[in-house]
């Protein structure tokens, strides 16, 4: 090993952990406005690796079933997806539009009653889905980046312009 291979080294040993820290420790803000509610939220979910416990529990309320205010632990990875779309979308202060975040049994069946487009083992009951969209983006192009993105359900729902996204398998649909 030479002189200089071992002296680039070190150094780049110990300036990783620096560089690492800065972008590793930004803070992870989320903006939200719900659509059958009228509440809006802004929080800091994560910092770093290290999900902020009372911000998640404000989001558990805030994702709450509207109908029966029933709520539950929304899956942490949701909350990540949306994060990383908003900047893969090139708008780090967006704030989405939330048409429904989770569903309580007793909500599901009934939307299951006057809707075929409604699962049985829908991932609202377990925190790990969400139907969203953007005032001024279109449908269209926030589904196709979340195809991009390949983390999970996206459901395309043109019709009542919205995008359902879930942290279950990789799959797409149009309804």
């Amino acid at each position: 090993m030479n002189r200089r291979y071992f002296l680039g080294l070190a150094l780049s040993t110990a300036a990783t952990p620096v560089f690492a820290r800065k972008t590793f420790d930004k803070p992870r803000v989320l903006s939200f406005y719900h659509l059958h509610t009228e509440d809006r939220i802004d929080v800091t979910y994560r910092i770093g690796d290290r999900y902020q416990r009372s911000a998640l529990q404000r989001l558990n309320y805030f994702f709450r079933d509207f109908r029966t205010g029933d709520t539950i632990a929304m899956d942490p990875r949701l909350l990540d997806l949306l994060y990383d779309l908003k900047i893969t979308l090139g708008d780090p202060d967006a704030r989405y539009h939330v048409l429904s975040a989770y569903r309580s049994p007793a909500t599901n069946n009934m939307l299951r009653r006057s809707s075929s487009g409604v699962a049985k083992k829908s991932l609202h009951l377990k925190g790990q889905a969400i139907d969203i969209r953007f005032p001024d983006l279109s449908t269209r192009h926030l589904r196709d980046t979340a195809i991009e993105l390949s983390r999970g359900g996206v459901g395309y729902y043109p019709r009542s312009n919205f995008v359902h996204l879930d942290t279950g398998a990789v799959r797409q649909w149009r309804a």
